[in-house]
């Protein structure tokens, strides 16, 4: 099988002023990624190639399909000449769950709600998250000023988003990158999922720092995954508010060096929105 990657070299014309030149640029891959649990077809999604055992473990943890980690036994990678396969081996449980809500979906770069068959379904009440601190302005000053360091595919095609994992100080642990914002999340999810099982390392505390505006459905992937504090650069919606104060997730938006807005906090179990 061949390696799999999250960007190609292509040939380009680059001109400057009435000057053409040829020259070599980088892009990012998008495929097509069909999540196939215990043989039956569940969704495709639009995703960089790249971290996809990552990707499928943490999709199952935030869309409910998995409650714990240990539950999903093994991925396997199969590539097709239309796009790549993930193999997904389900507890009998949670498998057993899945066909009785079993949707299908084709999912486009930031897609959302394209499989919901009601209006509850397609909201749904986020899971409630343990307390945790709000991130200070210091930290998310220090992530953001790491970000870039770190995001090696978005500076080498421009063309991706982020979601980082930071600690306390604003280091940034863990990220991974997509050309779907939630994949980005959900392949951060799957890649905290897999050092927990390795090490039971707690990420009681640390927030998550992403490259993109905070919808609704990164909240409640957030909520799935017990993220108690959301940080996005760009800004909120609405419902994203209402639903991370329901789930008591510090949500913060428009993350700046020097500025940034708290959306909702959360004080001994009291929400309280800041504007």
């Amino acid at each position: 099988m061949a390696v799999l990657k999250g960007e190609q070299h292509v040939q380009v014309l680059r001109r400057k002023g009435a000057a053409l030149e040829c020259a070599e640029d980088q892009v990012a891959d998008e495929v097509a990624v069909a999540l196939a649990y215990n043989g039956l077809s569940h969704v495709v999604m639009m995703a960089t190639p790249d971290n996809l055992e990552d990707f499928g473990r943490g999709f199952s943890l935030s869309e409910g399909i998995i409650e714990r980690p240990e539950q999903l036994y093994g991925t396997e990678v199969v590539q097709h000449p239309l796009g790549i396969e993930l193999q997904l081996e389900l507890a009998t449980e949670c498998f057993e769950k899945l066909k009785h809500r079993r949707r299908n979906l084709a999912g486009r770069t930031g897609c959302g709600l394209c499989g919901a068959e009601s209006l509850e379904q397609a909201i749904g009440t986020p899971r409630l998250v343990r307390p945790a601190p709000l991130p200070s302005a210091d930290a998310i000053e220090n992530a953001l000023t790491q970000l870039r360091k770190h995001q090696q595919l978005q500076r080498s095609t421009g063309a991706v988003h982020g979601a980082a994992l930071c600690d306390e100080s604003g280091r940034v642990r863990l990220l991974r990158e997509d050309v779907g914002r939630h994949n980005a999340l959900d392949k951060l999810i799957g890649a905290m999922a897999s050092c927990c099982i390795q090490d039971s390392t707690d990420y009681a505390g640390r927030f998550v720092l992403i490259t993109s505006r905070a919808s609704f459905e990164m909240v409640h992937k957030c909520a799935a995954a017990n993220i108690g504090a959301l940080v996005a650069v760009s800004a909120p919606t609405a419902l994203a508010i209402e639903q991370a104060s329901r789930a008591g997730i510090h949500l913060i938006g428009f993350a700046r060096q020097g500025r940034h807005v708290i959306y909702t906090t959360t004080d001994n179990g009291d929400d309280s929105h800041v504007a």
